[in-house]
């Protein structure tokens, strides 16, 4: 079953539902994102019963707002303990220390941040909410001076984004510290089937604009990605998936391929794909093949005929994140038009809210080739040229 809920629910996403009767706990949140009609819905009460009678119930969430009401079914406790298995960073890291019994992390309250003596941590660091989203409060600590002033960014920051996420989601109770892993990132959607056994149904590569950036801008994918990395990612989420006996579950991990070549998990989003519906549409744009579909099914994606119908073409997600240092209740205009005009191909803008949430949208484009100048461009804006102030 799905569940749905805040902030968004993608219209693709919203016919899936219908046209494949996939069905739909009928949460308050449920009845508020506009469904279509014809979409099959089942009561909580159902939902509940349903999930009492497997130990293992196929169940994918929309947007992490849903933890809260999981976490509140009596009968889910399997569910939730795996859910915070995964969604709390300190507890996925001390899950897989046998794994990578050298990585270094800590956790810190975040009363404890200013005292705590970061020349302890093997510097470069990085530090994340334990229990976080989107890139909300992550930053890159380089030495000990820098320090300082990045307690009082958190501290800053923690003002604005307290009350745009549930706990769940976004806690802000303490830290994680961790060493930094270097190489290339990627965004790998997968699920485990009803026997454990992974199965990817996307991968992204994250890229950066320089080696201090920690946001979420672009997102691409091609067939020679797949190609190049699906046998090795499907090995290494099975790994993550043994040692936390995971079955039915969809996931979302993010990795990265250090310069030897060994792999290295950054987080594991529990019960969903991308969030905001991004990388399973994404995905679906780029070689035809729906996530939510093949997770509910459990249909294994035959790679090789998908990879065969497109040439060297590479789609991207293009994430409209508020750089600027305008808070969005400082905005009077976003210029979609213009962001639009920067790309010669581009598939389908999706506004937000952005005076209530940090993202003014998203944009997924088609390019010739991985090295566009415009994914360049909008790479390293901070869009305020995109901007009219209030």
């Amino acid at each position: 079953m799905f569940l749905v809920d805040h902030p968004y629910v993608s219209e693709f996403l919203k016919e899936t539902l219908r046209d494949n009767a996939l069905p739909v706990v009928k949460t308050p949140a449920a009845r508020e994102l506009g469904l279509l009609p014809g979409t099959s819905m089942i009561s909580e009460a159902r939902a509940a019963a349903l999930m009492n009678e497997t130990a293992t119930p196929t169940v994918c969430a929309t947007s992490e707002n849903a933890f809260g009401w999981i976490a509140e079914q009596s009968g889910f406790g399997q569910l939730a303990r795996t859910v915070e298995l995964f969604k709390n960073k300190a507890t996925f890291r001390r899950l897989t220390r046998s794994l990578f019994p050298d990585f270094a992390f800590t956790e810190v309250e975040t009363e404890a941040l200013a005292s705590f003596p970061i020349e302890s941590m093997t510097l470069p660091c990085i530090v994340k909410p334990t229990v976080g989203f989107f890139s909300l409060g992550v930053y890159k600590v380089s030495s000990p001076e820098d320090w300082p002033e990045t307690v009082a960014r958190i501290e800053s920051e923690i003002e604005h984004i307290q009350h745009i996420y549930p706990a769940e989601v976004v806690n802000l109770q303490s830290f994680l510290l961790e060493e930094c892993i270097d190489g290339e990132e990627f965004a790998v959607d997968a699920y485990f089937t009803s026997e454990g056994e992974p199965v990817i149904v996307g991968i992204w590569q994250h890229r950066f604009s320089s080696a201090e950036d920690v946001g979420d801008r672009l997102y691409s994918t091609s067939r020679a990605l797949i190609e190049t990395y699906l046998a090795r990612f499907e090995a290494f989420v099975g790994e993550i998936g043994k040692l936390a006996d995971v079955k039915n579950f969809p996931l979302h991990i993010e990795l990265r391929e250090a310069p030897d070549g060994s792999l290295r998990p950054i987080e594991v989003n529990p019960l969903r794909f991308g969030g905001w519906c991004t990388t399973a549409d994404g995905t679906c744009k780029a070689f035809g093949l729906n996530p939510y579909v093949a997770y509910y099914k459990q249909q294994r994606p035959d790679w090789e005929a998908l990879l065969k119908e497109r040439g060297d073409e590479v789609y991207s997600i293009v994430v409209l994140d508020n750089s600027s240092g305008v808070r969005g209740n400082e905005v009077a205009t976003f210029d979609y038009d213009k962001v639009l005009s920067l790309f010669s191909k581009p598939l389908e803008l999706r506004k937000t809210d952005y005076r209530r949430y940090p993202v003014f949208g998203f944009l997924f484009v088609e390019t010739a080739d991985w090295n566009a100048s415009e994914l360049e461009s909008i790479l390293h804006s901070s869009l305020r040229e995109f901007i009219e102030r209030r």
